[in-house]
C-alpha cells in the first residue's frame, strides 16, 4: 500500500518561511506528476502548485511569485518552498502523487500538514 509522508509544516509569522516536504513509502514502480493542494474549513480544496516528472510546474495565481515547487525524482520527493506567507495563506496542504503500482497510474493523497500564519 503507498503511503504520502507529508511534513515541514507549521506555524509563521506573516512575511515568514515555510518548506513542504512530501515522499511516498511502500512499493511501487513509477511516480508521474506530483502537486500540493490546500483546504480551509468549509471550502473545496484548491490547487496550490503541481509539477511534472520532467519539471514543468504549474501555480495557482495566489501564489505566483511567492511559492516554488521542486522534486527529486532519485528520492521521489516533492518540496514547497512558501516564501512571504500571508495569513490567507493558512489551511491544511494535501500532497499527491500520480502512483504507478503496476497496473495503472493512481491518485494518491497525502493526510495534511497544517500552515498556520498569524498576521
Amino acid at each position: 500500500q503507498v503511503q504520502l509522508v507529508e511534513s515541514g509544516g507549521g506555524l509563521v509569522q506573516a512575511g515568514g518561511s515555510l518548506r513542504l516536504s512530501c515522499a511516498p513509502s511502500g512499493r511501487f514502480f513509477n511516480i508521474n506528476g506530483m502537486g500540493w493542494y490546500r483546504q480551509t474549513p468549509g471550502n473545496e480544496r484548491e490547487l496550490v502548485a503541481e509539477i511534472t516528472k520532467r519539471g514543468s510546474s504549474n501555480y495557482a495565481d495566489s501564489v505566483k511569485g511567492r511559492f516554488t515547487i521542486s522534486r527529486d525524482n532519485a528520492k521521489n520527493t516533492v518540496f514547497l518552498q512558501m516564501n512571504s506567507l500571508k495569513p490567507e495563506d493558512t489551511a491544511v496542504y494535501i500532497c499527491y502523487a500520480d502512483v504507478d503500482i503496476g497496473i495503472d497510474y493512481n491518485k494518491y493523497w497525502g493526510q495534511g500538514t497544517q500552515v498556520t500564519v498569524s498576521s
